[in-house]
């Protein structure tokens, strides 16, 4: 009598739902055609669902792994500080937050564009930091010029070079921000023994000008580098002056093509496509590292409490060292606590949904998909098949069990001692 409420609790709640859905994964879209297995050999060969079966096993793996591997370095690290309460609440305080709203945060985060995201923000600062802008970014040959396409971004004259030649290489579409302060172009002298040369905007503002020909106050693009190439080798290089021309040996460019590489012209770096197909789920597994790892912390931490500080200082006092009481004492004692939180979270990771769902963009989905966010889509999106939806559900129950009975087994063993 006093159990009849909470097993009719638990049979409406949870054993109706579940016989349910594996009745309803043995019939077609429409319930009312029975296709046996159909729906489970059409969860295999669905190559999207597959995507999203290997999506979770790294998920399984590499989400857990490693929030409770930080909540365990976040706990050990702490308990001998002042301010490890205050770092402790902080990093917790993610817990408070929910999965919709930290997915919105985290879509901000991995923004491309660095004056929103911040992960961009930090990267492009370090990477401008070691990297030289491009003098000319968007540069390029006027049409029909000396100088075609040659690969990474890079033009290249059509001819050999001769020693004593003078070669102009006008170029077009340089912005105007890049050219303040600029000369006037000047024409190279021809020299004997060298090959001399001219790089140029080939523009005259309001219109005029004859192409291909230095006229007036056409600006002169400095600082660019120009590479003499032979058999795909840079044999010399030199780099525009203020007036756009540039000297090289003729005795190494003799023969030589001239080459402005694509550094000269590369656009303006703006981020890594953190969202895009590559990244997109590790970024994920980031932004669920970031929510789950103090709750790992704080369930080590309170293991980390009960373990007896005799054995610690006994191991202390025979010559063992921080790393050596971490490994061989900490990490066995805390074995049964490490066990629950990973098991924890495997069965947490098992069923993610939101943070997928929220932080990929739409070119990005079918890349992140995962089992929980595909058994929604197939259940309630476009191609409605609720039979399809409920033979994912069954699989992923399937997948939770064998985690779920080893945390039993492992709660039975507990109860014994």
């Amino acid at each position: 009598m006093f159990l009849l409420p909470a097993l009719v609790l638990l049979g409406a709640l949870v054993v109706y739902p579940i016989v349910f859905s594996v009745y309803r994964s043995l019939f077609d879209a429409s319930g009312s055609g029975f296709v046996g297995l159909g729906n489970y050999g059409e969860m295999f060969s669905d190559e999207g669902i597959r995507t999203a079966l290997r999506n979770n096993v790294v998920w399984v793996v590499v989400a857990p792994t490693v929030s409770t591997a930080l909540g365990l370095v976040f706990a050990v690290l702490t308990e001998r500080i002042r301010w490890g309460t205050a770092f402790k609440l902080v990093v917790f305080m993610p817990m408070a937050i929910s999965m919709l709203a930290a997915g919105i945060i985290f879509r901000l985060v991995y923004d491309q564009a660095p004056e929103r995201g911040v992960a961009n923000a930090v990267w492009v600062s370090v990477h401008d930091t070691f990297s030289d802008p491009a003098p000319f970014p968007g540069a390029k040959p006027r049409p029909r010029s000396e100088l075609r396409p040659s690969g990474g971004g890079g033009f290249t004259t059509r001819s050999a070079v001769r020693a004593g030649a003078r070669v102009e290489l006008p170029l077009v579409a340089a912005r105007q921000d890049d050219l303040r302060g600029a000369r006037p172009a000047g024409a190279a002298a021809r020299r004997p023994g060298v090959v001399s040369g001219t790089v140029w905007l080939d523009f005259t503002r309001g219109g005029g000008g004859r192409p291909g020909v230095i006229d007036g106050n056409e600006k002169a693009l400095a600082g660019l580098r120009v590479e003499a190439v032979r058999g795909g080798a840079v044999v010399a290089s030199a780099m525009t002056a203020a007036n756009g021309t540039f000297t090289l040996p003729g005795g190494a460019a003799d023969g030589a093509r001239l080459r402005l590489p694509g550094a000269n012209f590369a656009a303006a770096y703006h981020g890594v496509e953190w969202l895009g197909p590559a990244l997109v789920t590790p970024a994920i597994i980031g932004s669920y590292v970031w929510m789950w790892a103090g709750f790992a912390m704080v369930l080590i931490a309170a293991g980390l409490a009960g373990v007896p500080r005799e054995l610690l200082e006994a191991a202390r006092v025979d010559g063992a060292g921080e790393w050596q009481v971490f490994r061989r004492i900490t990490v066995p004692l805390l074995a049964p606590v490490l066990v629950v939180v990973l098991v924890t979270l495997m069965i947490n990771v098992l069923k993610i949904f939101d943070l997928v769902y929220i932080i990929a963009p739409g070119s990005s989905l079918r890349s992140a998909n995962v089992l929980a966010l595909q058994l929604f889509q197939s259940s309630f999106g476009t191609d409605v098949d609720e039979g399809l939806g409920s033979a994912i559900a069954v699989f992923l129950l399937l997948l939770v069990l064998p985690v779920m009975y080893v945390n039993l087994r492992r709660l039975r063993k507990e109860r014994r001692r």
